[in-house]
């Protein structure tokens, strides 16, 4: 099989002029293109990744470091950051860090082994230092989901203390008053800054907030169906309950109709991040909209324009939406 180093020879040109015919660039003389392009076809040369790779100091892969696998939310994040690198004719590579220091620097270090030439990473586990130091040290990296003081402009993240604040908020105006919160885990970022959102909406109208009505979780169904038991052993008073996520919405939701609860004409429920079963339940989900179809887009697009040169236009911070469905209803006294 033909090497790169062998055209170069045939052709009589230097590797780098065969670099920048493999990889299309205008930059060469008609006259060395042709016998570049003659050399390969003699050869029966084929340029591949490894090929490219050596001919650009660049492997035209990107790692990305995930949390988890078994999420939906998850699963539209990497469908977006594989489609918007394959149609820029680069590839995915793709590990899990479980929200484990350990982990996510294991899960680092193979894709930086791999000879990967940016990352795109939701992590949770690594300290902001740590991945400062990883961009400036070792190489690019793109956040989603999470802010970094001094990396801005790598960021890309959804203003969560605003989706908090717009799910408390919706149900107040349905005028709910006892308003309990299953909130996410205390040491996630987007989890405390939803919980901040929440505490606005109550002190905006006057509203209380007391801790007896806020239950902390860790983003799974179980903990929705924890969470609501909890709440209910605590106080029966509340009408309506604001979850951090879909998930523990699913699960409070089972759990109140197994207490025997009428949904939502005895509870409304809302969500956070309108993942794709949320119109399957029953009732329908009130919840709050997350982008994170687009928002791995842009991680991929900030990769393309930083690392590969392309111009492309970058959103850093995207605004949630409220999506009204069946589970949150007006307030009727009885």
């Amino acid at each position: 099989m033909a090497t790169i180093y062998q055209v170069a020879e045939l052709a009589g040109v230097s590797l780098s002029t065969v670099s920048r015919v493999i990889n299309g660039r205008k930059t060469v003389n008609p006259e060395l293109r042709e016998k570049v392009e003659q050399a390969m076809r003699k050869l029966n040369y084929r340029p591949n990744s490894v090929a490219r790779s050596l001919a650009s100091s660049r492997s035209d892969s990107v790692g990305l470091l995930i949390s988890e696998l078994d999420t939906p939310f998850f699963g539209e994040m990497m469908q977006a950051v594989e489609a918007t690198l394959r149609a820029a004719n680069k590839h995915v590579i793709i590990t899990v860090g479980h929200n484990n220091p350990e982990q996510e620097l294991d899960g680092l270090e193979f894709l930086i082994s791999r000879n990967c030439d940016a990352l795109i990473m939701h992590v949770e586990a690594l300290s902001d230092d740590q991945l400062r130091q990883i961009n400036q040290d070792r190489i690019p990296i793109a956040l989603v989901n999470r802010v970094v003081e001094g990396l801005e402009s790598h960021c890309i993240t959804l203003d969560n203390e605003m989706g908090g604040y717009l799910a408390t908020r919706h149900l107040i105006d349905l005028g709910h008053t006892q308003i309990a919160c299953i909130a996410g885990p205390g040491n996630k970022q987007d989890a405390v800054k939803r919980l901040e959102g929440h505490k606005r909406a109550l002190k905006e109208v006057g509203l209380p907030f007391k801790a007896s009505l806020v239950y902390e979780g860790d983003y799974t169904e179980v903990e929705g169906v924890n969470g609501f038991k909890w709440l209910s052993r605590k106080t029966a008073n509340f009408t309506a309950l604001v979850c951090a996520n879909d998930w523990m919405a699913s699960g409070a939701i089972s759990a109140a109709r197994e207490a025997g609860l009428s949904l939502p004409e005895d509870l409304s429920i809302i969500g956070f991040d309108n993942v794709l079963f949320a119109h399957h339940l029953f009732p329908k989900l009130t919840t709050i909209k997350n982008p994170i179809y687009q928002m791995g887009e842009m991680a991929a697009s900030a990769v393309l324009q930083r690392v590969y040169r392309q111009k492309v236009v970058v959103q850093n911070t995207f605004i949630p939406e409220l999506v009204e469905r069946d589970s949150a209803i007006p307030w009727v006294q009885k």
